[in-house]
């Protein structure tokens, strides 16, 4: 039997029958909820089958750094790290929006990767979230927070719904350097700031600041 609708973004689970797949656990979360947090035994292999789970680091003062977020077709780095190295998880997941999720239990995870085309997808969506977080260290390392910053507000469309914590979670820094930058930002011209909008209104300079 070929994977159903429901798994088709997942190239991975090609091989593996639909039966065993219908059969996985599957829950329901609304925006907001935590899935997994630092610490936990992992309890599977997530699959997103729809909506958003942003991956986080949180410091013990209370600040948020953003890993990645994990989409419909995506893999979990942190769940698949957790899980071959059999340790506890090393970051926390919070559902963006109304998420699905389907859960693959570590044995049958474990059973699964003797089947190549599993294994080889799933070690290379591996490489390839550990290239996302190489270049994200090479942002924080080497990068003015005022370019990652602007970086962070292209492309996202005109007007971006956000607020100033959200943006200070994703940059890994506080809200109150964020909004000191965004006003430098309004003054130079480049965005206009209103209660939970930014509206672009210098793309080039953005452009130019980002770079």
């Amino acid at each position: 039997m070929t994977a159903p609708n429901l798994f088709q973004s997942f190239s991975a689970l090609a091989a593996i029958d639909a039966t065993l797949l219908n059969d996985l656990p599957q829950m329901a979360a609304a925006g907001g909820t935590t899935l997994f947090d630092t610490g936990q035994p992992c309890a599977g292999f997530p699959l997103v089958l729809s909506g958003e789970v942003r991956v986080s680091r949180q410091s013990a003062e209370g600040r948020s750094l953003e890993l990645y977020r994990v989409v419909e077709g995506e893999i979990c780095l942190v769940s698949a790290a957790s899980l071959f190295g059999h340790t506890p998880l090393s970051a926390t997941g919070v559902a963006t929006r109304d998420t699905r999720i389907a859960m693959i239990p570590p044995q049958q995870f474990y059973a699964w990767l003797a089947e190549p085309n599993f294994r080889e997808s799933v070690l290379g969506m591996f490489a390839e979230r550990m290239a996302d977080l190489t270049s994200l260290v090479d942002a924080i390392a080497f990068h003015r927070l005022d370019q990652r910053l602007a970086a962070a507000l292209l492309g996202r469309g005109q007007v971006i719904e956000t607020t100033h914590q959200a943006l200070a979670d994703e940059l890994g820094t506080v809200r109150e350097i964020v909004t000191r930058l965004l006003r430098r930002f309004e003054r130079a011209g480049m965005v206009e700031l209103s209660r939970e909008h930014i509206r672009i209104k210098d793309v080039a300079a953005l452009r130019a600041m980002a770079t």
